[in-house]
């Protein structure tokens, strides 16, 4: 069985779904430190007809010290929200594939959540439901484990009963490969190529999240996603 993790971005980028795609189990990391500066967790790129179109979901951290992920609370107040709402309708309401989201997105953006891990997780699972993931989502805080890297990884394959843990290239400087194969775990690394797909506005830009691969490509998504890992071990 392959587990992999992740931090639970705010509506990741293709890569983020590539990994999933390749694992059984995608645990979302919400347990560890939360950022003290800009972070993926809360803010993301989308593409409208000026370009890059940034989008951050604000979060309160005035006095509150060092949080988990999983602590951190939206703040609700003011019209970002609709806001961020009215951006994305008119960055991708041409989007071939954007009226069959838009339902869900205007939910995504009207339930006023509480917690910031709730709506990444909600937009994560959303994702890979329409680009056919199949990967079981799990939260680290939700299994029973109270350790950091470099045992950190270890112990979730163990308590998940992994045979294989699947990181991307970058992540090999925090993990220590003999701890896994000493636990008889292999640890496989991978590197994803970015997905080139027709977008709207203008020239292709790349790593923007993958709700702009998903309003744009629709269920062919999937297949863009196989074809990026193509030749990746």
């Amino acid at each position: 069985m392959i587990v992999s993790a992740s931090q639970p971005y705010f509506a990741p980028f293709a890569g983020f779904f590539a990994k999933a795609l390749r694992s059984d189990i995608l645990v979302l990391m919400d347990r560890v430190q939360f950022p003290r500066g800009t972070t993926w967790l809360t803010r993301n790129r989308f593409k409208n007809d000026q370009g890059v179109l940034w989008m951050t979901i604000p979060v309160w951290k005035k006095g509150l010290g060092l949080q988990r992920i999983h602590e951190v609370r939206i703040c609700n107040e003011g019209r970002w929200a609709a806001k961020h709402l009215a951006s994305l309708k008119s960055a991708y309401r041409n989007a071939p594939f954007f009226d069959e989201h838009e339902v869900a997105v205007e939910r995504l953006f009207s339930e006023k959540f509480e917690r910031l891990i709730d709506l990444n997780r909600t937009i994560i699972q959303h994702i890979m439901a329409h680009l056919r993931i199949p990967a079981r989502v799990v939260l680290l805080s939700d299994l029973k484990i109270d350790s950091d890297e470099p045992r950190l990884s270890v112990d979730i394959c163990r308590e998940l009963g992994a045979t294989r843990f699947l990181a991307q290239a970058g992540a090999g400087k925090y993990l220590d490969s003999e701890r896994f194969e000493k636990a008889g775990i292999s640890l496989t690394f991978f590197n994803p190529r970015r997905p080139v797909y027709p977008q709207l506005w203008g020239p292709f830009i790349p790593n923007l999240s993958a709700f702009d691969l998903l309003f744009n490509c629709g269920p062919k998504g999937h297949d863009l996603l196989l074809k990026s890992m193509e030749g990746t071990c």
